[in-house]
């Protein structure tokens, strides 16, 4: 009985750190995961761009759908592009859109990712992959709030909040020429650095049992 009382009292505790550290759809009460969301409430305030780091799997998309949904673009889409999951010759339309006739099979006009998420969060995943003459591209954006679409002439302005996220060293890259100076400091007016779990041991007990509570 003392040990079935013990064991209930401690998944109590557990169930409680649970509530009390979950934030947006993330969990953690260590301090460096603490850090973390109060960043994320601070930056949500604003419409400076965002640059999240980390290893793959920290949550960095969790991240940037927190700032989004704190922030005033709450109310706008939400789009997520892969700058490492599409070719690159096929990523300039994904990102910018196309005219109808722009290249062989643009039977249409399309729209791309920055005029669908008019009005809310761009986030843009691996940021790193991007090719030089893209970076060209995005820079102006981030400079000037206007797009133009592959084979179009038009400017055309949006107003999109812009977090990019990585696990690239983007400054090795600087230096070895495959990533804009000018480009790095635009999308990293803010900083965020995601510790993998190995970095906050206090949490596994924590996420372990949420986990088995979505399990049972």
């Amino acid at each position: 009985a003392l040990h079935v009382s013990t064991l209930e009292r401690e998944n109590a505790e557990l169930q409680s750190k649970v509530g009390e550290g979950a934030f947006e759809g993330m969990l953690g009460t260590s301090p460096k995961m603490q850090d973390v969301f109060a960043t994320v409430r601070k930056v949500a305030a604003t419409d400076v761009p965002v640059l999240i780091t980390g290893e793959s799997g920290t949550g960095k998309e969790l991240v940037a759908r927190a700032i989004h949904r704190q922030s005033q673009y709450r109310n706008g889409p939400f789009v997520v592009i892969n700058c490492g999951a599409i070719p690159e010759n096929l990523l300039e339309s994904e990102l910018f859109g196309h005219e109808k006739g722009a290249y062989t099979g643009a039977h249409m006009q399309r729209k791309g990712r920055f005029e669908l998420a008019n009005g809310g969060t761009l986030f843009l995943d691996e940021i790193g992959e991007l090719s030089l003459s893209l970076q060209v591209k995005m820079l102006r954006f981030l400079q000037e709030q206007v797009i133009e679409r592959v084979g179009g002439r038009d400017q055309i302005r949006v107003d999109v909040r812009i977090v990019a996220a990585t696990n690239k060293d983007l400054r090795q890259a600087m230096q070895e020429g495959k990533f804009r100076e000018d480009l790095f400091f635009r999308l990293s007016v803010v900083s965020m650095y995601l510790p993998a779990l190995k970095d906050r041991a206090d949490d596994v007990l924590l996420l372990a049992n949420a986990f088995l509570q979505r399990t049972v």
